[in-house]
């Protein structure tokens, strides 16, 4: 079977035989009411909660996507992966006012301190956008996985890419159909062990294989360890002038992640995702109070700052191996000409497993990238059938039994899963697809964000206002992406220079997601203030300014000297990598 040897299957096998034994021993258990299938019955324990919270998040777009960039551009994408301190905002911040609400979804939270109609918008927006994104990258990532590693599989005339997607769509489709999010959970905290130990038998043998951690320096150089790029290229001039010569260009041009934009624009995506965004957020909700979710949240940003270490490193250890020749197989794969082939790159991580493990070793690690792409999955499937149940099922029948809504979150699930598979061949043929739905996150993020939290910060601002937020971010958002997509999807399609959609198609996505973040706070705060404010009384406990002491003594009685003190250890040891990597 090519890449992998006789113990590597029976490595797998085992794992898949603990995975369907646990993922068993959940479905047996009760899932009579919404609460138990769509929130595990408001009983996750801080452990779960944290793992399952990062599992969900390290999808098949990291081991492919992030060991990629650290191939292609070194350390500059770890800035989203030191995005820990965001999920500390989700435990101490956005936490109490979810679990205190009660709610399912973030759309219903959004109803219950704006409007119904605030609700359906966010709805319908999240289930689009995780069709179009999530189930889309996952599926595609999973392909690439299988391709590498099990290149001479085929049956019934498919290839591997397609026989992998099909395999883990089904099988992650099955236990998350039975089981809900309980069974999500409990699978996604063992996947969250097996994934962090195989990946770091990678970086270990990687490192191994350079020579250490000073030769991988001496060979790739300072700048693949820089977080910090300039705003333009070197020996570029940057002007404010909309042009792009190759000795002059417009600063918000150059897409190379400079420091400005990754300092400013990358948090919005990173505080929308991590604590408003249901896929997320579904984790903490399901926590059986808000100490354990708060803990949760804490565990998780833990978790969240192994990334850079054992996905984004192997990524620039692939390179090394690649560029001085040590492992032939990564030069012939990754390189032409002496020079890296970025397409070829995104294989860096699975190519590393394939020819730098020893056998047995491989097993464990392949059994994590399966981890991986499953628990993604698995947290997409759950979040789309809760939000699809939840925010639109319900409210149009009122009257239907917990039995009934259960039923139906089983059938938007296998709904999800069919979507998933029909995905594929479109996914298969595209490879710009995958950037362009980076930028697709950076453009609905900001209205989402800002809603949120000015609405938690602000009791004065009401549903007039969010709404127009809303309309105006998604508007100016839709609008960026319609004017990207034929340079994306169409061969040798390009606006005319200086052209004003040339001029928008090449602003760097995080400035235009940064403008959509600022015109959407001066929507929401002078449409609010030129309108009635809302019923204080309803919205009680839901914003800062509605809190009654209750609910102060109550969230000061959730936390101690312990959660303080891990949270600052979090927040020290993302500053040292800041500090540390700066080429």
């Amino acid at each position: 079977m090519g890449t992998l040897a006789a113990i590597d299957w029976i490595v797998i096998a085992i794992y898949f035989l603990i995975l369907i034994v646990l993922a068993w021993w959940v479905i047996k258990q009760k899932t009579d009411t919404s609460t138990d299938y769509f929130l595990a019955g408001r009983h996750l324990g801080w452990f779960i909660v944290g793992a399952s919270i990062f599992a969900s998040n390290i999808g098949s777009e990291h081991l492919v996507g992030l060991a990629g960039s650290g191939a292609t551009d070194g350390v500059a994408m770890a800035h989203y992966e030191l995005h820990a301190w965001c999920l500390l905002v989700l435990g101490w911040i956005m936490v109490p006012f979810y679990m205190r609400s009660k709610v399912f979804t973030m759309p219903e939270f959004l109803e219950k301190r704006f409007s119904p109609v605030a609700r359906s918008v966010l709805s319908v927006i999240s289930l689009v956008a995780y069709v179009l994104t999530k189930i889309a990258v996952g599926i595609f990532a999973g392909g690439v996985v299988f391709s590498v590693l099990m290149p001479e599989l085929t049956f019934m005339g498919m290839n591997s890419f397609w026989i992998g997607s099909i395999l883990v769509i089904v099988f992650t489709g099955i236990y998350t159909v039975l089981g809900g999010l309980r069974a999500v959970a409990y699978t996604e905290a063992l996947q969250t062990v097996i994934l962090v130990i195989g990946s770091l038998l990678v970086l270990v043998y990687g490192l191994d294989a350079i020579g250490g951690w000073d030769r991988l320096y001496e060979v790739v150089g300072s700048d693949m360890f820089n977080l910090w790029k300039p705003l333009t290229p070197e020996g570029v001039a940057a002007t404010w002038a909309p042009v792009k010569e190759p000795d002059v260009m417009a600063w918000y041009f150059n897409n190379n992640y400079p420091w400005l934009g990754m300092l400013f624009a990358a948090p919005i995506v990173g505080l929308w995702y991590w604590t408003t965004d249901q896929y997320i957020v579904q984790r903490t909700l399901g926590a059986a109070n808000i100490q354990q979710a708060r803990r949760g949240s804490i565990a998780a940003a833990f978790l969240k700052l192994l990334p850079v270490f054992i996905f984004i490193i192997p990524g620039i250890i692939a390179y090394a191996l690649a560029q001085t020749g040590q492992v032939q197989a990564l030069q012939a794969e990754m390189m032409a000409d002496g020079e890296l082939v970025r397409e070829n790159a995104q294989a860096a991580f699975p190519l590393l497993v394939a020819h730098i493990l020893p056998v047995g070793i491989r097993g464990i690690v392949v059994a994590g990238l399966l981890a991986a792409l499953m628990s993604s999955l698995a947290g997409v499937f759950n979040a789309s059938s809760t939000l699809f149940t939840m925010d639109f099922y319900s409210r149009l029948k009122p009257e239907a039994s917990e039995k009934h809504l259960v039923w139906m979150g089983r059938v938007a699930t296998v709904v999800m899963v069919i979507i998933g598979l029909l995905w594929i061949p479109v996914i298969q043929g595209s490879r710009g697809l995958y950037d362009y739905l980076q930028g697709v996150q950076s453009y609905l993020a900001p209205p989402i964000f800002v809603v949120f939290f000015l609405g938690i910060y602000n009791k004065r601002l009401n549903k007039e206002g969010c709404l127009a937020a809303l309309g105006v971010g998604f508007a100016l958002g839709i609008f960026r992406l319609a004017v990207d997509t034929p340079t994306m999807l169409v061969d040798g399609f390009a606006y005319e220079e200086g052209s004003f959609f040339w001029i928008v198609n090449n602003i760097f996505f995080q400035y235009y997601s940064l403008g959509i973040f600022i015109v959407c706070i001066l929507v929401m705060l002078g449409v609010s203030y030129m309108t009635a404010p809302p019923s204080y009384e309803k919205i009680s406990g839901l914003t800062f300014g509605t809190l009654t002491e209750t609910d102060r003594s109550e969230n000061r009685a959730s936390w101690d000297w312990r959660d303080v003190a891990m949270s600052v250890v979090v927040i020290v040891l993302i500053l040292a990598a800041y500090l540390y990597f700066r080429g």
